[in-house]
């Protein structure tokens, strides 16, 4: 089998006429950061920065347009640092890529911003930070037009656990047995009732990050730079803290960084008591998507890892839930 970071490679290459002029080519370098639904690599040139690889089939085109459309606005209005995008020789946004043997992906090129992600002895401070950073995102969202054509995902329930499940159906995930299809079934059903109670109105749903974990996050000093806004979509404002806690839901701590994360977001903006306690719900909405995601993304390295046992462990995690325990 081909290794995921060489496939995406083979495009990051011939991106690189589209982005640097002849006398720079000979002189670039190309080192991979990250392989999930892209690939992501460091363009060594002066100055250096980021070229990120779409996967096939995963966003349209415009879709792509949409999400540096926001990006752009978000850098306008200052409402968050965030890497810019880097426009091709030709001036386009976004570049689409194609191989002689037919195959094709899009390529976008970011400024490359310093920083490592927050240190994870202090994830308390950083919570309160997160959540700051979530309550401006949002404010941003409520008050921004979003230009003509504007699209992107949508993760409410038909697209997250439903019929038309973006990242595959959970009953394929990794372990899903009789036993653990019983206990996520009525986790699945009890999900889908009360998210239909709590509504999308426009001051619970809309556009968000739906990836702001701390890995996409940079810290350098007093600064921090959000990247990754590849999920953005339209979805519940609070499942950005759920997707906060991506793949740690099961630890001890969550609760505590509920409270952080709530702290922080007040700060900035009004949160009502009814939206802090649906987040248990969006915090098991978004574990079930994610073992649907690791049963669809077996090639990569973090899907690999948590395997079956992260299945068992949602299917613990269901029955705290579903007892009205899982936050304590």
């Amino acid at each position: 089998m081909t290794d995921p970071g060489t496939r995406f490679q083979e495009f990051a290459v011939a991106a690189l006429p589209h982005y640097l002029p002849e006398p720079e080519l000979a002189g670039a370098g190309l080192s991979l950061l990250n392989v999930s639904e892209n690939g992501t690599f460091r363009l060594e040139a002066s100055p250096p920065s980021t070229l990120r690889v779409h996967r096939s089939g995963y966003h349209s085109e415009q879709a792509i347009r949409s999400e540096l459309a926001w990006i752009e606005a978000l850098r306008t209005a200052g409402a968050v640092r965030t890497p810019a995008f880097l426009p091709a020789l030709d001036g386009s946004d976004v570049v689409r890529v194609q191989l002689p043997d037919g195959r094709s992906r899009h390529v976008v090129r970011f400024a490359w911003v310093d920083g490592a992600e927050p240190d994870e002895s202090r994830l308390v401070g950083d919570f309160e930070q997160l959540g700051a950073i979530a309550a401006r995102l949002h404010a941003h969202v409520r008050t921004w037009r979003r230009p003509t054509g504007f699209t992107r995902f949508t993760w409410d329930y038909e697209h997250s656990l439903g019929k038309r499940g973006l990242w595959g159906d959970w009953r394929d995930g990794l372990g899903v047995g009789a036993a653990e299809r019983a206990i996520l079934t009525r986790l699945d059903d009890a999900l889908q009732a009360a998210l239909a109670r709590f509504g999308q109105g426009p001051e619970r749903f809309g556009l968000i990050h739906a990836d702001m974990r701390l890995a996409n996050l940079l810290v350098a000093g007093d600064e921090v730079t959000v990247i990754d806004f590849d999920d953005c979509g339209f979805g519940w404002y609070m499942y950005d803290f759920a997707a906060a806690v991506s793949f740690i839901e099961h630890e001890p701590y969550i609760p505590e960084l509920a409270d952080a994360w709530v702290r922080g977001y007040r700060e900035v903006a009004r949160l009502g008591d009814a939206e802090v306690a649906a987040l248990p719900m969006l915090v098991m909405l978004r574990r079930l998507l994610l073992v649907a995601w690791i049963g669809s993304h077996s090639d990569v390295d973090t899907a690999r890892a948590l395997g079956a046992g992260y299945t068992r462990d949602s299917c613990d995690l269901a029955d705290r839930y579903l007892s009205g325990t899982l936050f304590g």
